[in-house]
Order: structure tokens, then C-alpha cells, then sequence
């Protein structure tokens, strides 16, 4: 009976010891878990994925500023008109729709910046599509007497807006527009096709 109780004593002994055993042994993994470095993020992180927006642009000493877009609908009637003259007695139409885009160009630079060395250009899609500015004589009277495209650019004057209006696709969406203007700021440059251009974001209303 001795032995028996002697033995039943070293098996509970035993026992106790394993556990301890194997409680030390998960305390040490978890520890080096935790000190383990953590893996790097997947590529394609949401930060990554974030559209960037850029409404302004600077090329050259001529900076580019987003001012305003609205559409306009499919008919520009004669009471939408900012000058009245006889092409304004009638409405012009499209099957897509128009958009007016505003767009300031600003001198910031220390020296004038000559008349037509710069301009805006077309309205681009998100799928590529290019929509061409409607011509002026079409237009003309729908476009607000500030609109000054191309004009002069005295240094750290106010932007001066340029003002055009385009059809485009009634589907399309993501819309930027083209900026330009002559390479160094050159008129010479520019009338030669020597220009730097760019594209900022529309936000239409």
C-alpha cells in the first residue's frame, strides 16, 4: 500500500510538472508572437487607391485655377443668353448636353506674360472620350463678357477667366479639362505648337 500511494504521489507530481511545462512553453510563444515584426501591408492599400483631385495647375509662371462648370442642359434658349443680339433669337440645341467650364489663368511670375500664349482645350472623359469647345460664332452670345481667353497676364494680378462651352456625352463622367500654354510662357512658342499642357478636374453642378 506504501508503494502504491508512493507512486500515485509521483504521478500527480509528473502531472503537475507537464502542465507547468506547457503553460511555459505557450506564455514563451505568445511572447515571441508579439515581438514578432508585422507584415508589411498588401500592395493596393486604400490610401493607394484614393483618387487624387487637382483643380489647379502651374505651367510655367501661368497658373491654372478651376473657378466653375455647370451643365447647362441640352437647349440653350434665348432667355440663357448674356449678350442679345439677333443669333439670340432662337435656341441652340444638342442631343447630348452642354457644359460651361470656367477656368482662371494667373501670371506668377515678375514679368508680363503676352496675349495668346495660352488657352484652354478639351473636356476628356474617363474612358478618353475628347469633347472639342463648340465654336464661337455658335455660342458667342451665351458666354459671359468676362470670359478673356488668352489675354495678357500682368504678374499676381486676379486669375483671368476663359470661358467656353462644349457638347459632351450625357454618359460621360470624371471630367478634366486641357490647359495650355506656349513653352517658357512664349507667344512664339505657342502659335508653333511648342507648349506644355496639362488637366484639372472638373466639378460639375
Amino acid at each position: 500500500m506504501k508503494i502504491n500511494k508512493q507512486t500515485g504521489q509521483v504521478s500527480r507530481l509528473l502531472l503537475v510538472l507537464a502542465i507547468i511545462v506547457l503553460v511555459a512553453v505557450v506564455i514563451v510563444y505568445l511572447v515571441m508572437r508579439m515581438a514578432e515584426r508585422p507584415p508589411a501591408p498588401p500592395s493596393g492599400t486604400p490610401d493607394d487607391t484614393v483618387p487624387q483631385f487637382n483643380y489647379e495647375r502651374t505651367l510655367g509662371n501661368t497658373k491654372f485655377v478651376f473657378i466653375d462648370s455647370r451643365d447647362l442642359g441640352s437647349v440653350l434658349t434665348p432667355a440663357m443668353a448674356k449678350k442679345q443680339t439677333y443669333g439670340t433669337k432662337s435656341s441652340v440645341r444638342t442631343t447630348e448636353r452642354f457644359i460651361i467650364v470656367t477656368i482662371g489663368a494667373q501670371n506668377k511670375g515678375k514679368v508680363n506674360i503676352d496675349e495668346r500664349s495660352w488657352d484652354i482645350g478639351d473636356i476628356v472623359d474617363s474612358e478618353g472620350r475628347r469633347f472639342i469647345a463648340t465654336k464661337e460664332y455658335t455660342i458667342d452670345n451665351w458666354i459671359p463678357d468676362e470670359s478673356d481667353c488668352g489675354a495678357l497676364l500682368k504678374p499676381e494680378f486676379d486669375p483671368t477667366p476663359c470661358i467656353k462651352i462644349y457638347e459632351v456625352s450625357k454618359i460621360s463622367t470624371g471630367l478634366k479639362i486641357t490647359v495650355m500654354t506656349g513653352k517658357d510662357n512664349s507667344k512664339s512658342n505657342f502659335s508653333s505648337g511648342d507648349f506644355e499642357e496639362a488637366m484639372i478636374d472638373l466639378i460639375v453642378r
